[in-house]
């Protein structure tokens, strides 16, 4: 009897691809002591005739401010994304990505003008919210949702209101309802 070799695969492109795009991103940043990020990969209020405006709306994910911000987004991507990825598809997680992205970006930008804001945090809880959805069904609302809701997205809006950090629990609301309106749309096509 011959033994299979035991090979390291690729097994989460979009979620693998995205988290070496921001490893490379961060270690620029730190190497250019976060310039490169607040040129190319942070999101804030700027002048709509800078094309890098409209640039930043979507690449702001990609920038994270050090190590520890970087590792604390990875690790939950890296944990979470393939079991979503297997489930859904690259393509859904893309998606999923794009709109977290535009939208934290947007509302920041709308009614956060003194703020600027980077990191993956809002996919983070997009992805959070969308495991919640693993075990939905039609005309049921699974417990795990309603918890995750309640623990995750309830202690942003508690921290929102009473903690002042330089985390964005908009970003991170706004993550989570993207990740429950995807979930919730992803899971009744099927």
């Amino acid at each position: 009897m011959r033994k299979k070799k035991l090979s390291i695969t690729f097994n989460a492109p979009a979620v693998l691809s995205f988290v070496m795009i921001c490893f490379v991103v961060t270690v620029i940043g730190i190497l250019t002591n976060q310039s490169s990020t607040s040129l190319l990969f942070m999101t804030y209020r700027s002048s709509f005739l800078d094309p890098l405006t409209y640039l930043r709306f979507f690449t702001h994910v990609f920038g994270h401010g050090g190590w520890s911000h970087f590792l604390g987004n990875a690790c939950y991507l890296l944990l979470l994304g393939p079991m979503l990825e297997e489930k859904h598809g690259s393509k859904l997680l893309i998606i999923a990505m794009v709109i977290t992205a535009f939208v934290t970006a947007l509302i920041n930008f709308i009614f956060f003008p003194g703020v600027a804001l980077c990191g993956a945090s809002g996919i983070v809880f997009a992805f959070i919210v969308l495991a919640s959805f693993t075990g939905f069904k039609r005309g049921e609302i699974p417990l795990t949702f309603i918890l995750v809701v309640v623990i995750y997205i309830g202690q942003q809006v508690v921290d929102g209101l009473f903690t002042r950090d330089n985390i964005s629990q908009m970003a991170h609301i706004v993550g989570g309802l993207v990740g429950a309106v995807v979930g919730y749309i992803a899971n009744v096509r099927k």
